[in-house]
């Protein structure tokens, strides 16, 4: 069974196609697509050991000719040193503006692979095929690439849209536990910031933390409401003008305890439950939001297996400090997204920094 969902976009509208088994049909969907012959496959080497070869036979029964390259796992090589791999080999094989560059692998290959080819050529096409939960339900969706600064995450990027998402649940049967755990964050935050339905089927679920004890309908439930959700909020505004902020929940402090822990220490998801945390306290001293709510959030993270505490030894001003770096700052004022109730959130740069201390120092 195919669930396709429509991102709906002035320039171009993709499809995202969420189906068991659908990396098979990989080739296929992109034949359909009049895409270019030319494809330069990029992946790290643990994803390309267990789906390289079938993901290649795929496009080369399609007629695609396959070039592919390994990046090496990490958000530590999400640079610009990478990408210049890329271009490398974009040259060696002779990429033309038909081709197309796909990301075999979670969010740091799909970013890159995203930003090489959104500036190779000045832009080719790129599919993205997310083996991750976190780039299924979040990154591979929506456009957005880039490689971090050594100051800060995702400082240097583009908008580019993919020509397809393919979401293959079957790949998840792979995926390590902790980096599960990390794509249930992302689910969660679209349970608070637009799907309060889907917050309650996962408030349901006997467990959250492993993809062994969830049920296969909730998984199909997760990944397609997750999705719409992304692909709603997208569609509206593709560019981030405003709405599409709202996807930062947890982002703003989760980006400075990931930047400021060196990528190492924690992984994306944990540092946005971390922020989740923070965020929804902040909204309950302002009065935005009520104490049960969060209360409520915090018990499906924890049920998630992520953390709700900040890490040992974190410098709270170093995190304060590390707030302005943040892309949503504007007039040097810092951006928060703030729950109302649950599956509505407002965008607000009101959150006095002795709030953000307080809430930060009863975290440890």
């Amino acid at each position: 069974m195919t669930s396709i969902i429509n991102v709906n976009l002035p320039q171009q509208s993709y499809e995202i196609a969420i189906a068991p088994g659908s990396l098979e049909q990989l080739g296929q969907r992109m034949a359909d697509l009049k895409l270019g012959k030319k494809v330069l496959l990029v992946s790290n080497p643990t994803i390309f050991k267990h789906y390289g070869e079938k993901t290649i036979n795929s496009l080369e029964s399609a007629g695609f000719t396959v070039a592919s390259y390994c990046l090496p796992a990490g958000e530590r090589y999400k640079t610009l040193n990478s990408i210049q791999k890329l271009y490398d080999v974009a040259l060696e094989n002779r990429l033309e503006r038909s081709s197309t560059m796909v990301a075999l692998g979670g969010g740091v290959i799909g970013d890159m692979t995203g930003f090489a080819a959104a500036t190779w050529l000045r832009g080719i096409n790129v599919v993205q095929v997310p083996t991750t939960l976190l780039a299924m339900v979040d990154s591979a969706i929506g456009g957005k690439t880039g490689v971090n600064h050594p100051q800060g995450k995702n400082l240097i990027g583009a908008f580019h849209q993919p020509r397809l998402v393919l979401v293959d649940p079957e790949v998840l049967k792979t995926l390590p536990m902790r980096e599960f755990r990390a794509g249930m964050a992302e689910v969660i935050k679209y349970g608070v910031i637009w799907d309060a339905e889907l917050f309650a089927q996962m408030e349901a679920s006997k467990h959250l933390n492993q993809l062994r004890y969830i049920k296969p309908e909730l998984i199909n439930t997760i990944l397609t409401r997750s999705c719409q959700a992304k692909a709603d909020v997208v569609s509206k505004d593709e560019k981030e003008g405003g709405l599409r902020a709202i996807l930062n929940y947890g982002h703003t402090i989760g980006h400075a305890v990931e930047s400021l822990t060196g990528y190492r220490l924690v992984n994306h998801g944990e540092a946005v439950a971390i922020g989740m945390v923070a965020a929804g306290q902040i909204a309950v001293e302002l009065g935005m939001w009520q104490q049960q709510d969060t209360e409520r959030q915090n018990a499906l993270i924890q049920k998630a297996g992520l953390p709700t505490k900040l890490p040992e030894g974190l410098d709270i001003e170093g995190i304060i400090d590390a707030l302005q770096l943040d892309k949503k700052v504007k007039n040097g004022k810092v951006r928060f997204i703030l729950p109302t109730q649950m599956g509505v959130v407002t965008i607000t740069d009101e959150v006095p920094a002795d709030i953000i201390r307080q809430v930060l120092q009863n975290m440890y």
